[in-house]
C-alpha cells in the first residue's frame, strides 16, 4: 500500500484530502481510555492498566467518503480498527469490477491476513475514523496481552462463520431471503444484551447492498417495498430502517 501522506493508506482517484495522521503516545495522550469502541473490539481485552501501552503503538486516522485504505494485493503490513463509520469491503474481478463482500463498522478489526497480502480491499462510506497498528507493534501486544490473542482468534472464527453464511445467502436464497437476512443481520451487530435492533441505520447505497446480494437495484428496491407493504419493516428516509415484526422477518429470511 503507498500513498504520498501515510505509509500504506491509499485514497482513490476521487478522493481530495489526505487522512488525517496523529502519533499517539501514551504520556501524552490517552485516547483508548475514553474510546466508543473499546467495548466492542479486540481492544477490550486489554484492561485499563494497558491502555497506554496500546495507544502508543497505534496510529489514529481520520478518513474522507470513498477513501481506500486497504488495498487488495498489496503487502499486509498493518491492522485496521474501526473507530467510528463504515466501510465498504471488496474484491476486485480481472475485468474491473467489484464485488463487495461485506461492511465493517465500529469495533471491526481488519487485516488478519492469511498470507503476506491483503485478500480484499476496505474503503470508508462516510467519515470514519481507524487506529492503524503495525504488524511489528500489534507482534509486540500479543506478547504483552494474551488475552489479546484469544480475542482476535475469536474475531478469525466469527469472520468464518460470516463468510459461510455469505456462501448459503449467495447460492441458495432468494432476492426476499437474501435482503430479511442482511437486515437481520445488521439488526443483530448493533444488538444490546441479545436484542436485536428495531432502527437500523444503513449508510450504504441500494447500489452496495445489491452488490453484497448480487442482486440489481431494481431487485433490491422492489425487496425493500415488498418487505414494507407485507408490514414487517418501515422505511424512514434514505438510510433508516425499522423492524416492525421481527419473527416475520426472520420468516422472510429463511429461519436465520
Amino acid at each position: 500500500m503507498t500513498a504520498a501522506s501515510a505509509p500504506h493508506l491509499h485514497e482513490p482517484r476521487a478522493a481530495t484530502h489526505r487522512p488525517i495522521v496523529l502519533e499517539l503516545g501514551g504520556a501524552v495522550i490517552d485516547p483508548c481510555s475514553n474510546c466508543d469502541a473499546r467495548s466492542v473490539s479486540v481492544c477490550s481485552a486489554i484492561d485499563d492498566d494497558g491502555l497506554a501501552r496500546l495507544a502508543a503503538a497505534a496510529v489514529r486516522t481520520t478518513l474522507e467518503p470513498g477513501q481506500e485504505f486497504i488495498a487488495e494485493g498489496e503487502p499486509a503490513t498493518h491492522f485496521f480498527n474501526i473507530t467510528a463509520g463504515t466501510a465498504r469491503l471488496f474484491k476486485l474481478l480481472p475485468d474491473g469490477r467489484r464485488q463487495i463482500t461485506g461492511f465493517a463498522g465500529r469495533g471491526h478489526f481488519l487485516g488478519l491476513a492469511v498470507s503476506d497480502t491483503y485478500a480484499f480491499g476496505a474503503e470508508a462510506i462516510g467519515p470514519m475514523s481507524i487506529c492503524r497498528f503495525t504488524r511489528s507493534k500489534m507482534l509486540g501486544l500479543l506478547d504483552e496481552f494474551r488475552t489479546l490473542e484469544q480475542k482476535l482468534l475469536q474475531t478469525a472464527r466469527s469472520e468464518l462463520v460470516t463468510a459461510q453464511e455469505q456462501m448459503l445467502l449467495l447460492g441458495r436464497k432468494t432476492a426476499r431471503e437474501r435482503l430479511a437476512s442482511f437486515l437481520l443481520a445488521h439488526a443483530k451487530a448493533g444488538s444490546a444484551c441479545g436484542i436485536a435492533a428495531r432502527t437500523l441505520e444503513l449508510p450504504m447505497t441500494r447500489a452496495d447492498i445489491a452488490d453484497y446480494l448480487g442482486l440489481t437495484i431494481e431487485t433490491v428496491s422492489r425487496s425493500f417495498t415488498k418487505l414494507r407493504g407485507d408490514g414487517l419493516i418501515a422505511l424512514e428516509g434514505a438510510n433508516s430502517v425499522v423492524i416492525r415484526n421481527l419473527a416475520a422477518l426472520e420468516d422472510a429470511a429463511g429461519g436465520a
